[in-house]
């Protein structure tokens, strides 16, 4: 479903400076409440009559098994995720209501990996990887298509990083349609693993020790996958990193308007707009890409108190 590019007010220009603008990519408005549908319906319905026959097997913290369990259940297809036992309630009710059946398993991001693989072998399953895939990367570039197509003069774009599937595909599309638009990605300091491998020239992977430690639970990925990490190296500008206070002002200050409500992930572009401008571009037309809005309703409720006490 083709998402709303909406210009935000929530930042306060400085003084003395050109006024910068930022337009939100509200990907929260997918019906699953996240980007993750346009990958996972591309993958599924590209797969043969004998492949859906045989149903697909995932693994997720929570917003790509939604978009599996979506896309499987339009197209008629058997859908097992596994998930990490601590992926919020919200999105595990969530992706079991669209009729997946959940296997769970630890916290890390290459244990839930590993799982799908024997469950795949075991079962005959098809595996709807949640970034390292071509047709799953050509479903998020459609964010970068229509980001063009919506604002033809935009000069920055800022993505959320986790695996770097939407980054992948947000920066192809639009380096090959508009060379001079920088791509900047945006990870957690906590998650900073593709920030690592990008100044290496090689993937470092993280501990899930240390990945889960952040408060945007779709970013907890333990390392980019290969794929994305040759679209990263090519077509990406840079990767900046925030710190987790950031992370929720951020939030804060769009929950203050009930479309631009994000989850922890969904919230890290806007916050490296907020707090580091001295490490992005100095453009006026920019875009951030709310990824989620898949957020527990205790922490909205308290996230919308401190905006309401500072509004």
């Amino acid at each position: 479903m083709r998402t709303e590019l909406l210009e935000s007010q929530i930042h306060e220009p400085v003084p003395g400076s050109d006024e910068r603008r930022l337009f939100l990519k509200l990907e929260s408005q997918q019906p699953i409440g996240s980007f993750k549908l346009r990958g996972a319906y591309n993958k599924i319905a590209s797969l043969s009559d004998d492949e859906r026959a045989r149903g697909v097997i995932s693994y997720s913290s929570g917003n790509h098994a939604q978009g599996v369990a979506y896309a499987a259940r339009l197209l008629r297809v058997k859908a097992v995720i596994v998930m990490p036992t601590n992926a919020p309630l919200i999105k595990r009710e969530a992706t079991t209501s669209m009729g997946a059946e959940i296997v769970t398993v630890g916290p890390g991001s290459a244990e839930r990996q590993a799982k799908a693989e024997e469950l795949a072998a075991q079962h005959g399953y098809v595996i709807v990887p949640p970034y390292n895939d071509e047709k799953i990367i050509a479903g998020q570039g459609t964010m970068g298509l229509e980001i063009l197509e919506d604002l033809p003069e935009v000069e920055t774009v800022l993505v959320p990083v986790g695996g770097g599937g939407m980054i992948s595909g947000i920066a192809t599309a639009i380096k090959l349609s508009r060379p001079s638009v920088k791509v900047i990605g945006v990870e957690p300091e906590l998650a900073a693993d593709a920030q690592a491998s990008l100044r290496s020239g090689k993937i470092v992977p993280f501990a899930a020790e240390q990945v889960t430690r952040t408060m945007a639970d779709g970013l907890r990925t333990q390392s980019v996958g290969p794929i994305n990490f040759e679209h990263i190296r090519k077509y990406v500008d840079d990767i900046v990193t925030i710190r987790e206070d950031e992370t929720r002002e951020a939030m804060r200050r769009l929950a203050a308007n009930s479309k631009t409500i994000a989850e922890p992930s969904g919230a890290v572009a806007v916050a490296a707009f907020l707090f580091h401008r001295d490490q992005l571009p100095k453009t006026t037309l920019n875009v951030a890409v709310i990824s989620g809005g898949n957020i527990e309703p205790k922490m909205l409720e308290e996230i919308q108190r401190q905006a309401t006490a500072t509004a």
